[in-house]
């Protein structure tokens, strides 16, 4: 039972960086982003966030389950 909790303690503590990291980045554009705009509209492509992104959640999720 106590793994339960340990493992819901991690996923919560996962979301909050996440959501974090959204916050922040969505306020940030890096040099990787790529903005189009054409008249009424405009396509954000998050290229360099997303990779950054992803670098991170592997990081955190091979330390999470490398511990069981």
């Amino acid at each position: 039972m106590a793994d339960v909790g340990r493992l819901l303690l991690v996923f919560g503590v996962l979301l909050v960086v996440i959501g974090g990291a959204l916050m922040l980045f969505g306020r940030l554009h890096l040099p990787g982003d790529f903005t189009f705009r054409s008249g009424n509209t405009t396509i954000y492509i998050p290229v360099a966030t997303s990779i950054i992104l992803s670098i991170v959640a592997t990081v955190v999720l091979n330390l999470v389950f490398r511990q069981r």
